[in-house]
């Protein structure tokens, strides 16, 4: 296995790094990796309801994820335990990287603050996050990546506008 592939399906661990610092790492089903886009399969991580008020996770919700190799984001589909879509989590991350480790697969994407909230019904599209975003200091000291953030921010939400939504982009 290269760097720039995994095993098409198994097992890996998805690793958030925030600041420098792993946020959370959790067990994943590694559905497909074509060199490009990575999907995963995975439980709620959290500990207990994690509820933002547009959106509750809880114990029993599935969410299978999407991370690239060559985009500034990752994308989230959120569904409960019975397999109704809640909608989709984006998270702005630097482009992920997937490497064998002596344990197994590991998929590892840095966390760039903002987030983006896309309803099942299309009702509820939220840029969340843009206050800790400005707070990171990520402009001053690396405008380059500031500036892919927030172009993927956009390109999210010009996406999840659509009457298709993210469906185009996971298809």
């Amino acid at each position: 296995m290269s760097a720039n592939s995994a095993d098409d399906t198994g097992r890996c661990d998805v690793v958030l790094v925030k600041g420098g610092r792993t946020k959370i790492r959790y067990p994943a089903e590694l559905l497909h990796d074509d060199g490009t886009r990575v999907t995963v399969r995975a439980p709620w991580a959290g500990e207990g309801v994690r509820d933002f008020g547009f959106v509750r996770f809880e114990p029993g919700d599935v969410f299978t994820e999407y991370y690239w190799r060559d985009r500034w984001y990752a994308v989230k589909e959120v569904r409960d335990g019975r397999g109704t879509l809640k909608g989709w989590y984006c998270d702005i991350t630097r482009p992920a990287t997937v490497s064998a480790t002596p344990s197994g697969t590991e998929l590892v994407v840095e966390d760039l603050d903002l987030d983006l909230w896309r309803s099942a019904d299309g009702g509820a599209v939220l840029r969340l996050d843009e206050d800790e975003f400005a707070a990171s200091g990520l402009a001053e000291t690396a405008p380059e990546a500031a500036s892919a953030a927030m172009a993927a921010l956009d390109e999210l939400e010009a996406l999840a506008g659509r009457a298709d939504g993210f469906e185009t982009l996971l298809g």
